[in-house]
């Protein structure tokens, strides 16, 4: 079985990761992996932490010469806004410093609702593991993954759909790399300047925007996740991956939203066959999935972003010690992180995509992955 742990606080000394169940055979050396993370700091309406942080891999365990051995594989990133926070953030020192307490909870994050779960009077200790931060440690797990599918000819993108209002067409390619080339990662030029004025005009007024990123995966075989429990359903295991993602709200598969007001003739891919080609569909309405299993057609994944609720114009709160109304806190955030999401969404993705190659195609080493691999393709072209 694959699966990963991540740990760490957003002003903690690092983040840590570990995944079990690679298989032996995979090359990592880092730099896809820092790539990913470089832009998941990168993207315009990012704020003041990013100019601190530089997020880079380090490797602890499961890894020799380059290559995946197997056992699991430790991965460690550093914050470098560490040395700022060692004397509020350390974990043994039994005097806390109280001028970082947090009594005002920000509306829209886990703060009260998370202090009250676990009876802290200083939300800090929510906030700290509730922050985006963590996503960090997400993108290495995912830029793991993506080795791994890569291996099997599946490559997966994530890009900028929309911010606030203004909505970019659908890519001409499938995959572009050429789309990290603007600070929006969005193919689409004709929107680009419009949604630089979206985000200039939200930060004038002190406030942020959300907008939604679009995710696809081209070379996905038929035949990942199952119809016979709800918890095999691949389009349910993804949507729960990218809800996770802070600040999702909403998530949608091929049509998505639209599938609930169109007539059946206008939304159900019709089937055809050659001998080219096997089965396929001459549209792809239904996002590359039907029952919960793909069908070989690409994985088309919307997920909506809300505007990040911490704002330099702080939102109304109460101080939980008098319960007098007051302004919750302000922290350090980004105006928009729309771009930044569809990184990590792109990373999710991946690794639920790894989770069901692992399932279908298992192995304990790579070469025995993609030989299974390349047997059940066979099978798909005969069938």
């Amino acid at each position: 079985m694959l699966r990963y742990l991540t740990a760490g606080e957003s002003h903690g000394k690092a983040l840590l990761a570990i995944i079990e169940g690679l298989p032996a055979g995979i090359k990592l050396d880092g730099s896809e992996i820092n790539i990913l993370l470089e832009r998941r700091q990168g993207g315009y309406g990012r704020g003041g932490r990013m100019s601190i942080e530089k997020d880079e891999v380090e490797f602890i365990s499961g890894l020799r010469s380059s290559y995946t051995l197997g056992s699991p594989l430790g991965l460690l990133i550093k914050n470098r806004d560490w040395e700022n926070w060692q004397t509020a953030m350390d974990p043994l020192d039994p005097v806390i410093d109280m001028s970082k307490r947090v009594a005002r909870p920000r509306p829209g994050h886990a703060d009260l609702p998370g202090g009250i779960k676990y009876g802290h009077k200083d939300m800090r200790n929510i906030l700290e593991r509730a922050s985006a931060r963590e996503t960090a440690a997400r993108v290495a797990v995912g830029a793991v993954a993506k080795e791994l599918l890569k291996a099997l000819g599946i490559r997966v993108q994530g890009h900028v759909f929309r911010i606030g209002g203004i909505e970019a067409d659908s890519p001409p390619k499938i995959y572009d790399e050429k789309i990290y080339d603007n600070p929006f990662y969005c193919s689409d030029p004709r929107v680009r300047d419009q949604m630089k004025l979206v985000v200039d005009t939200v930060k004038s007024s002190n406030d942020s925007i959300g907008g939604t990123i679009r995710v696809v995966a081209e070379g996905v075989p038929p035949g990942l996740g199952s119809h016979v429990h709800w918890d095999r359903r691949l389009d349910g295991r993804l949507a729960q991956a990218v809800m996770s993602i802070p600040g999702i709200k909403a998530v949608e598969f091929g049509m998505g939203l639209r599938s609930s007001i169109e007539p059946g003739s206008h939304i159900h891919d019709g089937i055809s066959y050659s001998k080219e080609k096997g089965y396929y569909r001459e549209r792809n309405n239904a996002g590359g999935l039907e029952g919960g299993i793909t069908n070989g057609e690409p994985l088309v994944i919307r997920a909506a972003m809300k505007a990040i609720p911490t704002m330099i114009m702080p939102l109304q709160s109460v101080d939980i010690d008098t319960k007098e109304k007051m302004y919750a806190i302000v922290e350090r955030s980004d105006i928009c992180a729309v771009p930044a999401a569809s990184i990590v969404g792109e990373a999710m993705v991946c690794w639920v995509l790894a989770e069901a190659v692992m399932e279908k195609f298992g192995g304990d080493r790579l070469e025995e992955i993609v030989e299974n691999y390349h047997n059940y393709l066979q099978h798909v072209k005969e069938f």
